[in-house]
């Protein structure tokens, strides 16, 4: 059984090592879970994710129980069964997502996923970035999936309903070096239909428009408005940049007092980060893709290695990928030795 410190990071860190270990089969246990953070301990979301990761890999758990600083996980062989869980908060319908995406090299036929709780909530992807920027991505190097915003789940009541279907993949190896130039942006703004008298989505995507020239940016823009029925009021703004072949989305999320403008306006300057820099994907994406560099093989380049790559390398490599980093003036590049 590997042994894992999850005291240096996050939730990424569990995702990770449940990842990995339905895929290799390695058994793990994990210490100091979230040791780090203010609260630290498994909250509901990471519970989420080790009881899907269970029910799909049919595994031996102790410790997956909200609150627990250690986990021991043992996988058995792998199912495409259906499975569905509750997050029972507003925790992140689309981190429970990533976690098995994964599991596509493993599996013989599709798999179905799905989620109850927040959609679209703070620190983690809103699922139009799940469904515009990791799908499309993803399918470049031959990882396919589709996904079904059945409802949409902001805080803090949650109530959103995410479906994920997750085709078997022999992915080819990653080669996302460069960029090249921008063909076009799109942005998507969701709001609670309790919001539309005050086109808070209307609002987010002119937000956004008005950034954008003032920026300088020239690329045309499309913009996709949605009002959804939810049990929160809440909203997300996600503009897509499309160069070629690669996509890089950036997100904003809606809070009282901030005008629905700002929000739009929000998105934009971390657009504006990326495109003055030459890495192709986003930050969030490039702690994303590491695990897909690992099981694949190949090479990203990478805007910078913040401490959630650092931390989530060494979980990949301890399950024996032998990935390095090659830090630039630009950026860096990582890879896997083969």
């Amino acid at each position: 059984m590997l042994r894992l410190d999850g005291g240096a990071g996050g939730g990424q860190l569990v995702r990770t090592a449940l990842s990995l270990s339905l895929v290799t089969g390695e058994a793990f246990e994990m210490e100091n879970i979230r040791g780090n953070r203010s609260t630290p301990g498994l909250k509901a979301q990471h519970v989420a994710c080790v009881s899907v990761a269970e029910s799909v890999a049919n595994a031996e758990v102790v410790g997956g129980n909200d609150g627990a600083s250690t986990l021991q996980f043992e996988p058995g062989s792998v199912s495409s069964d259906p499975v569905s869980v509750s997050v029972g908060t507003a925790g992140s319908t689309t981190l429970v997502s990533e976690t098995l995406l994964p599991v596509a090299v493993a599996i013989d036929r599709p798999l179905t996923l799905t989620v109850s709780g927040g959609t679209d909530v703070r620190w983690s992807p809103p699922a139009d970035y799940l469904r515009y920027v990791k799908r499309p991505l993803c399918s470049t190097f031959g990882v396919t999936f589709d996904v079904d915003v059945r409802r949409r789940g902001f805080y803090p009541a949650g109530g959103g309903r995410l479906a994920v279907r997750i085709d078997p993949a022999d992915p080819a190896s990653l080669d996302v070096l460069d960029r090249p130039s921008l063909d076009g942006l799109h942005v998507y703004s969701v709001a609670s239909d309790a919001l539309s008298d005050a086109s808070v989505a209307d609002r987010q995507v002119e937000g956004v428009r008005t950034a954008l020239a003032a920026e300088g940016v020239e690329a045309p823009l499309r913009a996709s408005v949605t009002y959804a029925e939810s049990t929160s009021p809440g909203t997300a703004v996600v503009l897509v940049a499309r160069c070629g072949d690669t996509v890089a989305g950036f997100d904003a999320y809606g809070e009282r007092g901030v005008p629905a403008e700002d929000v739009g306006a929000q998105a934009v300057d971390a657009f504006t980060d990326w495109y003055r820099g030459d890495a192709p994907v986003d930050r969030h994406m490039a702690d994303q893709l590491l695990v897909w560099v690992a099981l694949a093989g190949g090479r990203v380049r990478i805007p910078a290695v913040t401490e959630h790559v650092r931390t989530n390398l060494d979980v990949i490599r301890a399950f024996g990928y032998d990935i390095k980093v090659r830090e630039t003036d630009v950026g860096a590049v990582v890879e896997l030795v083969e």
